[in-house]
């Protein structure tokens, strides 16, 4: 079992360009099960049956596992399996047989455009770090990004003539994202300023860095360093709540919806593979859509108030 195992950890890391994160969890998890399965005299994976992993699935259960916790486990498992049949290394995928514990669909929340304008104003245009900020900011509003894709672009990365930014997403998948005039200003401003301040004050000096957004030291930013950063910015807004990166990620999203944009563009500007990621935040524009008539329309908010 440790071999084809192995075999796959391998497969991961060298075509499908898995993060350090899901390796971890698939060396830790499946081995987790693969223990258990030993433990029951199953020396081969190809000998695993459903019956083994609904007798699994009770002891995660009884353990106290939460119902995501479970769930990414058979996923886990069940991708794996695919690996395995792909290679007619087994017969058949036994976890096809067994159903994953039904999660209740949580959706995301956006700012709202007051928020999200109070949040951008928030940094001081006077300093090298400000400006930084202000520029990080209004590119994660403006194209969507992850945090993680933000912090990896290089200079060369940004096309402010154009208003592109080409983006390496999930898998290594190149794509380009257009911003707007705010977020190319503030780009330009601290391109022109507030990055030329940072590389000269930190450790790097002269020397070459190709990291569009530096910390103090000269160096890339870090996520950690910019999710705190912004968790102050939210607190001078005066947003009563946490604020989270990908929270400009959403907004993003939901406020192209909200405006008119097509699914399909909307899909294609945050990099998602299935469209079926990118409706959960039709859900989104509805629900606001929803709180909106019920708070505006007079028949709708006699309905409520009784």
């Amino acid at each position: 079992m440790q071999e084809y195992f192995d075999r796959y950890i391998k497969y991961l890391v060298a075509e499908r360009n898995a993060s350090p994160h899901t390796l971890a969890n698939y060396r830790r998890e499946i081995a987790e099960f693969m223990a258990f399965a030993q433990e029951q005299g199953i020396e081969s994976w190809q000998r695993v049956t459903p019956a083994l992993l609904r007798q699994w699935l009770a002891l995660l259960h009884s353990l106290g596992y939460a119902k995501a916790s479970v769930a990414r486990r058979v996923s886990e498992l069940r991708a794996f399996y695919t690996y395995l049949h792909s290679r007619d290394l087994v017969e058949a995928n036994p976890v096809n047989a067994i159903s994953s514990p039904k999660l209740p669909q949580r959706l995301p929340r956006p700012l709202s455009a007051e928020e999200v304008q109070a949040l951008l104003a928030a940094p001081d245009l006077s300093t090298p770090q400000g400006q930084r900020d202000r520029a990080m900011l209004e590119l994660l509003y403006a194209g969507g990004l992850r945090v993680s894709e933000l912090l990896a672009l290089d200079v060369g990365s940004v096309d402010l003539a154009q208003g592109e930014v080409r983006v390496l997403g999930k898998g290594d998948k190149e794509r380009i994202t257009l911003i707007g005039k705010p977020a190319v200003t503030a780009l330009r401003a601290y391109l022109g300023d507030g990055r030329m301040q940072l590389l000269a004050a930190g450790a790097s000096g002269s020397r070459r860095v190709e990291a569009l957004f530096l910390n103090r030291f000269g160096t890339r930013l870090s996520v950690s360093m910019f999710t705190r950063t912004l968790g102050d910015y939210a607190v001078e807004a005066g947003i009563e709540h946490a604020v989270t990166p990908h929270m400009l990620r959403h907004s993003f999203a939901t406020h192209m919806l909200d405006g008119g944009a097509d699914l399909r563009s909307v899909q294609e500007l945050l990099g998602h593979e299935s469209l079926g990621t990118t409706q959960i935040y039709t859900q989104v524009s509805q629900s606001h859509l929803r709180d909106t008539v019920l708070n505006a329309h007079p028949r709708a908010r006699k309905q409520t108030e009784k």
